[in-house]
């Protein structure tokens, strides 16, 4: 089985919803999901791997680095946008990935108009700011089971814990 190198599945927001426009027309469930991914982990892949099941076309909003910034502290995000954006779409759930510098997914919900939008368990619907956007078009927010234990702000805290004791 060949993959699709991860760079090739880097869009524009434009060059997304000629995409997703062609996928509607063919019958195709649209799924998106949006987040920082700043240091990948097992809680963001099973949790990519949980949404892209609900449709045919999973595609990843992955937020700029000013907006994670404004949403995580001044040393955040730990990897560049362009990276992290690399990584996710090298995951093979994932069919499509953008960066977005706004700093919520309301603008790109509105553009993509998705079947589904899917949020981590973290997140509770009535506080999504996209929910009535998507609702809107059509399509519904679905929160997904929250992957205890696993996030980017506790690698981080064990890393700076650790210091250079593991040092080789």
């Amino acid at each position: 089985m060949k993959t699709v190198p991860a760079k090739e599945k880097i869009k524009s927001i434009e060059e997304l919803e000629k995409i997703v426009e062609e996928a509607r027309k063919k019958g195709k469930t649209i799924v998106t999901t949006n987040g920082c991914f700043d240091i990948l982990h097992i809680g963001h892949v099973r949790y990519l791997q949980d949404a892209a099941k609900l449709g045919d076309l999973m595609i990843v909003g992955i937020n700029g680095d000013a907006s994670v910034r404004k949403l995580k502290g001044k040393n955040r995000p730990v990897v560049p946008e362009g990276e992290r954006a690399e990584v996710v779409a090298s995951l093979g759930c994932v069919d499509y990935v953008f960066i977005f510098n706004e700093d919520d997914p309301v603008v790109f919900a509105g553009r993509l108009k998705p079947h589904f939008h899917a949020k981590g368990g973290d997140y509770s619907e009535k506080k999504m700011i996209e929910r009535e956007i998507v609702e809107k078009h059509g399509g519904k927010i679905i929160i997904l089971k929250e992957e205890k234990g696993y996030s980017t702000s506790s690698t981080i805290k064990k890393i700076n814990e650790r210091g250079d004791k593991n040092d080789a």
